[in-house]
């Protein structure tokens, strides 16, 4: 036997004396061996630095990104994919990319810090919080449902107004979806509406509101939106807003009644809600809804910025119940203001460094303009049905600025189609709306309500981007 014929057969006997997991073992050990250098690599590259960050200037236009820009944004993109919170991320990554590879200072990584927006959100949820626990929200509620009681079908268009309400008001989203969904799949279940049904009007009507003058998101889309200089009208993305998620709940009832699913017939047990108990509202819960005609008259009358009047009612409120206080600072959305902070910091950053101008340059390269704005409203929605609509609000308007440059297209319109993308595929139980409906449904229940759900918003995410874009984009209407 040659050398060479006895090493083929060693190794031979060898693998088939590993066994089945040590080949798959040593491919793992591999990609990790490969990955290791590569990061070695890059981690040279950036100490040394030299042209590959900063290269001349050429003549012609290049829309091919460089890797001062490839690096932060492969670090956003794997951000999205970790279950932690992804402004602490940005925060940190802004950090690392802003002082190690540009050399700023901390007071230049934190330049575009959204400190009226983080404002906004501390002061909404601090008011909004008392607000449900003093039980004004209850009382809302339960005299709203008492209106339709025995006309069981208009109970989802009351929670979809509720909703709609609370989020108008400054409400998050989610809270609203949290505060709601106990009551409302419990009147589901009881009248034996479609909980799924139920569930998808709470997450509509709390979209319908959500880009009001006064909530926190509308807030950001406008801010970011002026801040890439091309303003849009507040009045017009509520509007729209509104309009989109009342269009797509007719649409729900027509499909529900179609597949013959607007009543459920595994409604079964009564649910655990006492319709009975309504009572007049009285102490603080007559205080707190003056307070909230006091944050209209403050914030539209008078356009004072309304996280410092929502913090000035907050504290109120606090004064008229000292001993309770402390309980009142845990009610603020501080995930929501790491996220939001965290997201538009790191956002800036990628502006700082051009990565914000090649992707609408590559984006532009598609041709028309309307072909790029349904393809940003279909990538942005069904980024969102997975992960963060805020974060990729954040991330995707100012990808619109050279789009509206380079067109006649309605900065308005095109704006509200992506914001409105972003936030009805939050139905989805991977979102978390959608994941509050599940978890309110009966325990017996739930993998139903999962998979029906599930179904649903697929069916959503395809018809949603589209109906945003034929309604507000080519129309011209805004």
């Amino acid at each position: 036997m040659t050398k060479t014929e006895h090493r083929t057969a060693a190794a031979a006997a060898e693998t088939r004396d590993e066994g089945p997991g040590r080949p798959t073992r040593r491919r793992r050990i591999l990609l990790v061996a490969v990955a290791a250098g590569f990061a070695i690599l890059a981690l040279i590259a950036l100490m040394l630095g030299g042209d590959i960050f900063n290269p001349a200037p050429t003549s012609e236009p290049e829309h091919t990104m460089t890797a001062i820009q490839i690096i932060p944004l492969v670090i956003l993109v794997v951000a999205t994919k970790w279950p932690l919170n992804i402004g602490v991320m940005g925060l940190v990554a802004s950090f690392g990319v802003g002082y190690f590879m540009l050399g700023m200072t901390d007071k230049e990584i934190l330049k575009d810090f959204p400190a009226s927006i983080v404002l906004t959100i501390i002061g909404v949820t601090y008011f909004f919080s008392m607000a449900q626990r003093n039980g004004t929200i209850d009382i809302i509620v339960q005299s709203c449902v008492r209106l339709v009681r025995g006309k069981t079908m208009l109970l989802p268009w009351v929670f979809f107004l509720i909703a709609a309400a609370l989020t108008s008001l400054g409400t998050f989203s989610p809270a609203a979806v949290a505060l709601l969904a106990p009551a409302a799949i419990g009147f589901a279940y009881e009248s034996r509406i479609h909980p799924v049904l139920m569930g998808a009007f709470i997450i509509n009507g709390a979209h319908a509101g959500g880009f009001s003058p006064l909530s926190v998101a509308g807030v950001l889309v406008h801010d970011i939106a002026l801040k890439n200089g091309f303003p849009i009208s507040q009045g017009a993305l509520f509007t729209a807003s509104f309009a989109l998620n009342l269009i797509l709940s007719v649409l729900t009832i027509v499909l529900f009644a179609l597949i013959g699913r607007l009543r459920d017939g595994a409604g079964g047990q009564q649910a655990d809600v006492d319709t009975a108990r309504t009572s007049r509202p009285h102490g603080q819960q007559i205080l707190t809804l003056s307070l909230i005609a006091v944050m209209l008259v403050c914030t539209l009358g008078f356009h004072m910025p309304i996280g410092f009047v929502a913090l000035s009612a907050g504290l109120l409120l606090a004064l008229v119940n000292i001993k309770e206080h402390r309980t009142f600072i845990g009610g603020v959305s501080w995930s929501t203001v790491l996220l939001v902070a965290g997201m538009i910091t790191y956002v800036s950053l990628l502006q700082h460094v051009g990565v914000i101008d090649t992707l609408a340059e590559q984006a532009l390269a598609l041709g028309a303009p309307l072909l790029v704005a349904l393809v940003l409203c279909y990538v942005i929605g069904v980024g969102s049905a997975f992960a963060s609509s805020t974060a990729l609000l954040t991330a995707f308007i100012p990808l619109a600025g050279p789009l509206l440059a380079t067109s006649s297209l309605s900065a308005s319109g095109t704006v509200a189609a992506l914001a409105i993308a972003a936030t009805v595929v939050d139905v989805s139980p991977f979102s978390t709306d959608g994941a509050l409906v599940v978890a309110n449904a009966r325990e017996d229940d739930r993998q139903r309500v999962y998979k029906q759900l599930m179904a649903y918003a697929g069916g959503v995410v395809l018809v949603a981007p589209a109906l945003a874009w034929v309604l507000l984009v080519p129309t011209g209407i805004m």
